[in-house]
């Protein structure tokens, strides 16, 4: 008898001890494209331009042990669905990012270079490889992870030059308006 009690009350903290467990098991959220946002924006010889990604998919994954830590990172964006509001220059830019042959853009995170606990949550610079139009580069993403009520959400700025992608920046009219090689892209990402 005294046995059973004593092999039910091992069970008992096994369990209690398991639910204090969960917090070091690596969690993965998925993109919610509708609270999820990113612009790029760019200049051109006539005036500024933006463009919205309509179409994110992704996950991230995050280990909440005593040290926080971002496990992985992958981001897809539609090419088709990067939108302007104006048709023409939807056109120009699936035709410079090569549309036919390569359908996304993509980020997958190797390593985090930094992560730095702050007020409401972490400033991280990630660095992945950013494929753009079939050519894949390594980059630093800086950005700030805020979890909040079971969701993630990432939010930040990168620069970029549409060259170092083989992107040829589009022109219009003929090439009498042509596009600047610089672009920024403005992202708020949340994940649940």
């Amino acid at each position: 008898m005294v046995q059973f009690k004593t092999l039910r009350l091992l069970v008992v903290f096994l369990i209690l001890g398991l639910f204090n467990q969960v917090d070091l098991v690596a969690q993965n959220y998925s993109v919610n494209n509708q609270k999820s946002s990113l612009l790029v924006l760019g200049t051109s010889s006539l005036h500024d331009w933006e463009i919205t990604a309509e179409q994110q998919k992704g996950t991230i994954q995050i280990e909440n042990t005593e040290q926080f830590a971002l496990k992985d990172l992958t981001m897809t964006f539609d090419v088709n669905a990067l939108k302007s509001g104006k048709s023409s220059m939807d056109k120009n830019t699936r035709k410079a990012l090569d549309y036919s042959d390569y359908k996304t853009i993509n980020f997958k995170l190797t390593k985090v270079k930094s992560i730095t606990k702050k007020r409401t949550g972490y400033s991280v610079v990630a660095v992945g490889n950013l494929t753009i139009a079939g050519t894949t580069k390594s980059i630093e993403l800086p950005f700030t992870l805020s979890p909040l009520n079971g969701t993630v959400s990432l939010s930040g700025e990168k620069d970029l030059k549409m060259t170092t992608f083989n992107v040829e920046p589009p022109t219009a009219l003929l090439g009498t308006i042509t596009t600047g090689d610089e672009i920024t892209i403005q992202f708020n990402t949340v994940f649940n």
